[in-house]
């Protein structure tokens, strides 16, 4: 079974950072100090169980009347399965529910097209480092 829900519990949580910490500090070399950040207590996270185990995540949070994607993440074993897809329709879901006209995020440029074929666009005039990691901003009206 799949399924994709809010992180509220104190278990979903560690989920969450659980798999943040596998992806992009472990596999991607981001440094702890950046990964878990000031922002984490304002933000809805969010948890990507397959068959029980914690196999994605991403949080949300907003600016002004748009949502901004950010952590979003996906375990190796789990990519290129649709999973991505689910979690980031949960969160443009949530953020609609919430009044967001847009979702905005700052995308690694090797996912670029994965964002570009769930609709978002690219808005940002060049790629840019973050962590070390080139990202390009990318906006779907909601």
């Amino acid at each position: 079974m799949t399924c994709v829900c809010r992180a509220v519990t104190e278990s979903q949580l560690n989920d969450v950072y659980h798999v943040r910490r596998t992806v992009f500090i472990e596999e991607q070399g981001v440094p702890e100090a950046l990964e878990i950040d000031d922002k984490e207590k304002e933000s809805v996270h969010f948890i990507l169980y397959k068959e029980n185990q914690p196999a994605g995540a991403a949080r949300l949070r907003f600016s002004g009347n748009k949502g901004k994607a950010e952590r979003v993440c996906v375990k190796k074993e789990s990519r290129g399965t649709g999973l991505g897809r689910l979690l980031m329709s949960e969160l443009e879901a949530e953020a609609s529910r919430r009044g967001a006209s847009a979702v905005l995020l700052n995308a690694q440029v090797h996912a670029q097209s994965f964002y570009t074929a769930a609709g978002y666009r690219v808005t940002s005039e060049a790629p840019f480092l973050d962590a070390g990691i080139e990202h390009v901003t990318m906006e779907k009206d909601l």
